[in-house]
């Protein structure tokens, strides 16, 4: 009778644990709380000593125009720039950020990066310099690509 008594346990404890992880693997069958939402690219820029306003009239013109041309071609939802408030040794004080509609939109072909850059900049050539030249007032620390998670 005592070994019937310990299997009538261990069956009636597998039982329990069962009827336990039921909830749970029902939760795993349900869509996540979010959706894929839009791409962002946040640039991290330091820019050097005494050229914060030389970098900051270059974004307001220049990087405006471009940004607002990469809209209007429907290749970026939109844009934004931060400051950074204090920033410690070695972290960027600029943040340039645009707004991509999803992870597909980088997913142009070399061709057609190269006509939008020359629509934008008139020569490829040219973007390049000015590229070069932007590195005596800042230098770009690197670069975030975030999705958004849309919550539910």
């Amino acid at each position: 009778m005592g070994n019937y008594r310990m299997k009538a346990l261990l069956l009636g404890l597998a039982a329990c644990a069962i009827v336990q992880s039921v909830p749970a693997l029902a939760a795993e069958d349900q869509p996540p709380a979010y959706e894929n939402g839009p791409v962002w690219d946040f640039a991290q820029i330091q820019t050097k000593d005494g050229h914060f306003d030389d970098y900051m009239k270059w974004v307001s013109t220049d990087w405006k125009a471009q940004e607002e041309a990469l809209k209007k071609a429907g290749v970026i939802v939109g844009y934004k720039v931060y400051l950074v408030s204090n920033p410690r040794q070695g972290e960027p004080d600029v943040v340039l950020a645009q707004e991509w509609p999803n992870m597909a939109a980088f997913d142009r072909s070399v061709a057609d990066q190269y006509k939008i850059n020359k629509s934008i900049y008139g020569s490829v050539v040219k973007s390049n310099q000015e590229e070069a030249d932007r590195g005596a007032i800042r230098t770009v620390q690197g670069v975030i690509l975030m999705r958004e998670a849309m919550l539910k």
